[in-house]
């Protein structure tokens, strides 16, 4: 359920939203006017190919990223929110996030909860237990005393996920959630993200496992800076969309009750 109570309410709405990259010369528009509601309590994927604009439209959904139109939070102006009122609604885990090396693992979580402490305050026992359980959610409270820098690629994404998760935010944005992560911890992730939705939390993820995607409520698909798409992942539209933006070298086909994306078959050519 969503912050007004109404069910499948609009939690994030974009509108003619542009965005480029870049200076100078080099500069280049990447978003076209994009214009896009994301339902409340409901997780929506965003796919599509390379250069396509993905992560750039979660940037400035986040508000991240400078862009022209409008972005807004439960109805509100997103960059109209003083800060810390935004950064407790909604919480960002982008594309290879920096964060000190020499930081325990605990520590990294616990700035999650910076939103929620006022200036120079302790950890109060709700900080501890959020991050307690952002840790355990995603499998690395065994590692809560080692520094960052001592973990791997995928042990490091399930930290940074933890801290994105201490925020309790409403909405959570993730940019490529599944880097570094192996099958299992995928599907650890996909439990993850199941559970937050159970309790009402907005999730926006750009991913490109289609596979992954398809087990999401909604998909938006994505070319050339433009939304294409946007409907139900269980929609014919949706699939057909799909293969149609990979341009026919995927199909979807339904395995053991879920969408699977798998590589088309290539046509023989006659000599």
């Amino acid at each position: 359920m969503s912050q007004n109570g109404a069910m499948n309410s609009i939690a994030i709405r974009a509108d003619s939203v542009r965005a480029s990259l870049g200076n100078g010369i080099a500069k280049q528009q990447v978003l076209h006017g994009v214009s896009l509601d994301i339902a409340a309590g409901q997780w929506t994927s965003i796919v599509g190919p390379n250069g396509a604009g993905k992560s750039t439209l979660l940037c400035c959904l986040a508000g991240v990223l400078p862009h022209s139109g409008t972005v807004s939070l439960f109805g509100k102006p997103l960059l109209a929110l003083p800060p810390r009122e935004r950064a407790r609604q909604l919480a960002w885990l982008g594309q290879n996030e920096a964060s000190a090396d020499d930081l325990t693992v605990w520590d990294v979580a616990l700035l999650g909860r910076l939103p929620h402490q006022a200036w120079l305050a302790p950890a109060s026992a709700a900080d501890h237990t959020a991050v307690e359980q952002a840790l355990r959610a995603t499998q690395a409270w065994d590692w809560r005393c080692r520094a960052l820098g001592q973990l791997s690629g995928g042990e490091r994404q399930r930290v940074l996920l933890a801290r994105a998760l201490a925020v309790q935010a409403q909405v959570l944005l993730m940019d490529e959630p599944l880097a570094n992560l192996d099958p299992p911890h995928q599907a650890d992730w996909l439990d993850v993200v199941r559970a937050l939705v159970a309790q009402g939390t907005t999730v926006v993820s750009v991913l490109h496992e289609i596979s992954m995607a398809l087990h999401a409520d909604q998909v938006v698909v994505m070319a050339q800076g433009r939304v294409t798409h946007h409907g139900l992942s269980n929609d014919a539209r949706t699939h057909a969309e799909l293969v149609d933006v990979f341009d026919h070298r995927v199909a979807i086909h339904a395995i053991d009750g879920q969408w699977v994306a798998l590589p088309a078959k290539r046509r023989e050519v006659p000599n």
